[in-house]
């Protein structure tokens, strides 16, 4: 996956904002709130994402993904891919609307209202 695909898979997603912050970082936004960041690694792209608890603990160990640097240390369940090869023919779009749709779960009424329109 390139920052490219990754962008353009967020971007489809309804009532996305996208802005580039912290120091270039694709950052995608619902609501405001942040669900998913592609950045942060200058050697190869890694994209940062919210999860369930049980993702967590399933993805925290496996290869390729590690607990997200700052998010984690503070006790937040998101997870970083740090090898994005093959992830848009893995399935990793279905890990990332799911991080969409955690973030849109936790938002108001009214604005989940909103995005439904």
């Amino acid at each position: 996956m390139t920052y490219e695909e990754f962008n353009a898979f967020c971007g489809q997603l309804p009532g996305t904002t996208y802005v580039v912050q912290w120091g270039g970082s694709h950052v995608w936004k619902v609501g405001g709130k942040v669900f998913a960041i592609g950045g942060w690694q200058t050697e190869a792209p890694a994209v940062t994402f919210k999860t369930s608890e049980m993702l967590y603990e399933i993805l925290r160990d496996t290869p390729g993904y590690r607990p997200a640097p700052y998010f984690a240390s503070r006790g937040m369940k998101w997870i970083q891919r740090t090898d994005l090869e093959g992830a848009m023919e893995d399935g990793f779009t279905d890990t990332l609307l799911g991080s969409y749709e955690l973030v849109v779960a936790g938002l108001p009424k009214r604005v989940r209202r909103e995005l439904a329109e």
